[in-house]
């Protein structure tokens, strides 16, 4: 696993839509703070191209995040927004020069997809942190501390974070490569080539508007494919806006992800501020973390 290099002062950042439709009006709060940070914000016409809920055909939106790929001046690419549609593109998408011409790829949520498919297939480190998007409707003190967290690890400042106390942690010391991101997209990857890696890793999870049910059978698939086998550690973010049908399950997502997690014998933590909420700290896939004293460090590997 290796990390891309880091940015400095005046580099160039490029704006992708890999899934949902965007416009410049739902950007611009994200360049201004981009600008401010000290970097450079590029993208390309089709960025705002439309077909149904999408941003353009999936050809168009690969051949979009080609082209900045393969941009030798950018050194970081972020998804505008989330929604679906990552997963139909994806493979669209030649990484093969990836190695030579590493770069930070940024986001979460749907961009999950990439996060499992660099860290599975290409052993690169990946940043799961916020998009653009959704700066123009929250602007809250939180949401440009979780902007401003991810500028500060673009330049090199690998965070620490204290990691919550929850009554269904099982805390504990451990290490591993993190991988993760939405429990959804990871649970869609299974069987495909960007198939999550959890072998002596530690997950983390997070999940928005799914029915508390739907959670149930993610963790029961994940399971039975021995996904959680292997695992070194988890982390659990927020788990927003789940539902219930007429009959209650009777759980809480996060009370059905310790249930099905709980025998592994392994540090177990929840409610970690990463997800889909106004705080969301970044995170570095595909490197190197520890846990110790109920802390989260990051170290680098290449």
């Amino acid at each position: 696993m290796f990390l891309p290099p880091f940015l400095t002062k005046g580099d160039k950042i490029a704006i992708v839509a890999t899934a949902r439709k965007t416009n410049r009006e739902e950007l611009d709060p994200f360049i201004k703070l981009a600008e401010k940070a000290g970097f450079e914000i590029v993208f390309s016409p089709t960025l705002f191209d439309e077909e149904r809920q999408f941003a353009g055909s999936d050809k168009n939106r690969s051949s979009d995040f080609q082209y900045w790929l393969n941009d030798t001046e950018v050194k970081a690419i972020i998804a505008a927004r989330g929604g679906y549609g990552t997963a139909r593109m994806v493979d669209g998408i030649d990484f093969s020069n990836f190695a030579t011409n590493p770069k930070w790829l940024i986001g979460f949520s749907d961009f999950t997809v990439i996060h499992t498919h660099m860290n599975s297939l290409l052993k690169q480190s990946t940043l799961h942190a916020a998009m653009p998007a959704f700066l123009k409707t929250e602007s809250s003190a939180e949401v440009i501390q979780s902007f401003n967290e991810m500028f500060e690890i673009l330049k090199g400042e690998l965070p620490v974070y204290e990691l919550p106390q929850h009554q269904l942690n099982n805390p504990g010391n451990c290490n591993g490569i993190l991988v993760g991101g939405n429990l959804s997209v990871i649970y869609s990857t299974l069987g495909s080539v960007s198939e999550i890696d959890t072998t002596n890793a530690i997950l983390f999870l997070e999940d928005l508007d799914e029915y508390l049910y739907h959670i149930d059978r993610m963790m029961v698939c994940l399971k039975r494919a021995g996904k959680l086998k292997h695992l070194n550690g988890i982390i659990v973010g927020h788990m927003s806006d789940m539902h219930d049908r007429g009959t209650p399950f009777g759980k809480t997502a996060e009370e059905i992800i310790r249930e099905h997690t709980k025998d592994l014998g392994i540090p177990l933590y929840f409610g970690f501020d990463a997800g889909h909420l106004k705080l969301n700290h970044p995170l570095i896939f595909g490197t190197e973390v520890n846990i110790e004293n109920n802390c989260l460090t990051f170290g680098e590997l290449n």
